[in-house]
């Protein structure tokens, strides 16, 4: 790949990092960047300010990026408006064509693409390339739908009039993606964005930029044109004057944002100023219900796949599970017992973990805090309840609360880490009900085999996306998001590519 531009570390960074991954049996990936991607060039920023990148595992640099500002942001804008004047006119085919040396490139560039994703990110490698993979499937998906992007012919009410509806793209789209999935939050925006004749403007977490800078490597060996794509790297301290601009420049057509709900409705507030296209993928509250007719075996394993993926730093993870008390000893034992058996904090890198550190120090201590406010109010720890402090300052220890009860914090709020909820319900009235007492609604899943009840249960949850019998339901098939505070608008699916399309009525009369 002629057009890679390797990342640049000074000799002892170079040394020490090399020699970690050759004691984990894997090498340095063999695409890293250490400038943003802007109008086709790889450019640092204009103030010459750089910020680091760490490895969760052991905290050390894997090197810098450009910190870019305001005025870099603002050429990225303008850049994306320019190429749009043309890019808006491809048809559906080349833009399906483009898309899909892309997919070609990350399908074959994708155990890279995990090793950077395990070493930004902290996720083991198999959950590394099970993101890689979920996330190249949207490429592929948008590919395909860029050539369904249909109208219609309308029966006119007029003898002499004609009337149809077609769909054109907005314009200049700002990406704002967070750190827990950074491959594929960006390819299911940036794929259907691309798909409908958009461009775009990507703005990765602070946490996470060397993914979203080798996608834009692999987007630019694809052949998209100069300007379509572009990613705009910064850091925690600039990242809401990026924002801001994003949502307030008037070439910015439409902005879509994956992150807290708090952030998310500063950026709404923001937007509404030139009212912009918006959609919101924000956080959620997931609660995890085992009625008496579930099978509790199917329970737990759907309970772990659900909780536990990406160390619990999932928007979708179940975070208060809710199970009936005829079969709460026995759902609590059991998965007592597979977490002791399937949970193994390490490095990412090696193939014997299956849970890797929190983010950062900030989300560490946030998830400490959430378990020792419910230990202080009478919640009994049957596993973990601390940092994992032998391991890292990032790991916290697989841990499973009961007697919780609503004063904590646990019970309320997102906890966004290993840590296991479990409430003790008596009815399927009491169930939804806590169930719904919050005001995020984004996934909620539950275990039933009465056919009755699965129906009844589906429709009284409010959330966007239920699990029936299932701990895994994303897919680029399915209509991601949620309802209430936890956003507005739906990704994957046909319905993803709704959000970057204007629809225009045209009347031809006096025929």
């Amino acid at each position: 790949m002629a057009l890679i531009r390797r990342l640049q570390l000074n000799t002892g960074t170079v040394k020490q990092f090399s020699g970690i991954l050759q004691q984990r049996e894997v090498h340095l990936p063999s695409f890293v960047y250490d400038k943003a991607y802007v109008d086709g060039k790889w450019v640092a920023a204009t103030s010459g300010m750089t910020f680091k990148v760490l490895n969760p595992y052991d905290g050390k640099s894997l090197g810098v990026v450009p910190n870019m500002g305001e005025e870099d942001c603002k050429a990225a804008i303008e850049a994306a408006h320019a190429a749009f004047q043309e890019w808006q006119n491809t048809t559906a085919k080349e833009r399906s064509m483009l898309l899909r040396n892309w997919y070609n490139l990350l399908v074959k560039n994708e155990n890279e693409l995990a090793k950077i994703i395990t070493l930004e990110a902290g996720k083991p490698v198999k959950e590394s390339v099970g993101e890689v993979q979920y996330g190249h499937s949207f490429v592929e998906w948008f590919s395909e739908e860029a050539r369904r992007i249909n109208g219609e012919v309308l029966c006119s009410p007029v003898k002499s009039k004609e009337m149809i509806l077609i769909k054109q793209p907005i314009g200049v789209t700002g990406l704002i993606t967070p750190w827990n999935f950074p491959m594929a939050m960006i390819t299911r925006k940036a794929g259907a964005a691309l798909a409908a004749g958009c461009t775009c403007v990507v703005k990765p977490a602070e946490d996470t930029p060397l993914t979203a800078l080798a996608l834009a490597a692999l987007a630019e060996e694809a052949g998209f044109p100069k300007g379509v794509f572009n990613i705009v790297t910064c850091d925690r301290d600039n990242a809401p004057a990026i924002g801001k601009m994003l949502c307030e420049s008037p070439l910015v057509a439409g902005i879509s944002f994956t992150g807290s709900t708090e952030v998310g409705k500063l950026l709404y507030k923001q937007c509404s100023q030139g009212v912009k296209r918006i959609g919101l993928e924000l956080g959620g509250n997931a609660p995890f219900i085992v009625f008496n007719t579930a099978d509790v075996d199917k329970a737990v394993v759907g309970a772990m796949a659900s909780k536990f993926r990406n160390c619990g730093q999932a928007c979708v993870s179940a975070n208060r599970f809710l199970i009936q008390e005829e079969v709460f000893d026995k759902f609590v034992a059991k998965l007592t017992e597979k977490m002791q058996q399937e949970l193994v904090l390490g490095s990412g890198i090696t193939s014997t973990s299956t849970l890797g550190p929190l983010i950062n120090i900030t989300q560490t201590m946030k998830v400490n805090k959430i378990v020792e406010d419910a230990v202080q109010k009478g919640a009994k720890v049957l596993l973990g309840g601390k940092q994992a402090v032998n391991v890292g300052e990032r790991f916290y220890e697989p841990t499973l609360l009961t007697n919780v009860n609503d004063s904590m914090t646990c019970y309320k709020e997102e906890i966004f880490g290993p840590v296991a909820v479990c409430i003790k319900f008596k009815s399927e009235e009491e169930a939804v009900s806590i169930a719904n007492d919050t005001k995020r609604g984004l996934a909620g899943y539950f275990y039933s085999n009465d056919i009755t009840q699965i129906f009844r249960v589906a429709k009284k949850l409010s959330v966007g996306m239920v699990g029936i019998n299932e701990g895994m339901i994303s897919s680029a098939e399915a209509a991601f998001g949620g309802v209430k505070e936890s956003g507005i608008g739906r990704e994957g699916s046909h319905h993803g590519i709704d959000e970057y399309v204007y629809i225009k009525y045209l009347c031809f009369g006096n025929l």
